[in-house]
């Protein structure tokens, strides 16, 4: 399908393609002792705190042109957080008058019912390295669309809102709609890779690589930082602080996280 961006599908009813963009980050730390650890997890609990996360969505929602019908969030103990908007791709009014004076009772379940195909989610996961010093912070944020809104369109607001070594993302596109003839449509737009949708400023501060499966309608793309400063990676102290020896052991241990992330794998240890 050739579409070009001024180009606009006829369709027999509504959209009924699903639309899904997962976005999977990481921020790994060096905490040497149990008290910087500690310090670390606290640190990643108030900087990412559900009421900041809720934020983080508020923003997606404004970029793809949503509705927020409903916020649900949660900060756990001892840490992590989540938080669950409910969004359409037009305002509540849009429900048809008709139904509501036939039926105003059912008019909550019936707004549900129709818009609750299209969410954004975020869950938060610190956790640490039971003996290795290494800390490690994951969010895993999902905008699953209907209709014509694109979650492609979050991407970047997504990369900037948080402070990332490493990015897995994943979009599909699932279902199927109907054109005026009838025809089945998989796809509504066209779409190479995810990376075209990346700023080149972030392209720039990564290595990218990609794994599609285009007759299903499936994009991967994978990130790690290119530029190394040990600095980003030490709690609470400078690199200065450090022997050679330590600088060149914990580097070592870091980028090896980093590489184990990325490619899905333990590597060989010594």
């Amino acid at each position: 399908m050739n579409i070009t961006p001024n180009q606009r599908i006829q369709l027999h009813g509504f959209n009924n393609l699903t639309k899904s963009l997962s976005f999977n980050m990481y921020d790994i730390c060096y905490t040497k002792t149990r008290e910087e650890r500690e310090a670390y997890i606290a640190y990643i609990d108030e900087e990412y705190s559900a009421e900041r996360l809720t934020r983080i969505l508020q923003g997606v929602s404004d970029r793809i042109g949503a509705h927020v019908l409903n916020i649900a969030k949660q900060d756990y103990v001892p840490q992590g957080a989540s938080v669950t908007v409910l969004v359409s791709e037009g305002p509540v009014v849009e429900v048809p008058t008709d139904h509501l004076e036939e039926k105003p009772a059912a008019m909550p379940e019936s707004v549900v019912m129709q818009l609750d195909k299209s969410h954004l989610t975020v869950h938060t996961y610190p956790e640490y390295h039971p003996e290795e010093g290494i800390s490690t912070f994951r969010a895993d944020i999902d905008v699953s669309t209907c209709g014509e809104i694109s979650p492609l369109k979050a991407l970047n607001h997504l990369i900037d809102s948080f402070d990332t070594d490493i990015m897995t993302i994943d979009y599909r596109v699932r279902g199927f709609t109907r054109d005026f003839k009838g025809r089945k449509l998989f796809i509504d737009h066209d779409i190479h890779s995810i990376q075209n949708y990346i700023d080149e400023e972030h392209k720039e501060e990564f290595d990218m690589i990609d794994s599609n499966i285009y007759q299903e309608n499936i994009f991967h793309t994978k990130c790690k930082l290119k530029k190394f400063d040990l600095n980003n990676y030490l709690f609470g102290y400078k690199s200065e602080s450090l022997s050679e020896e330590e600088k060149t052991a914990i580097t070592s241990r870091i980028t090896e996280e980093m590489d184990e992330i990325y490619f899905g794998r333990n590597m060989n240890r010594r």
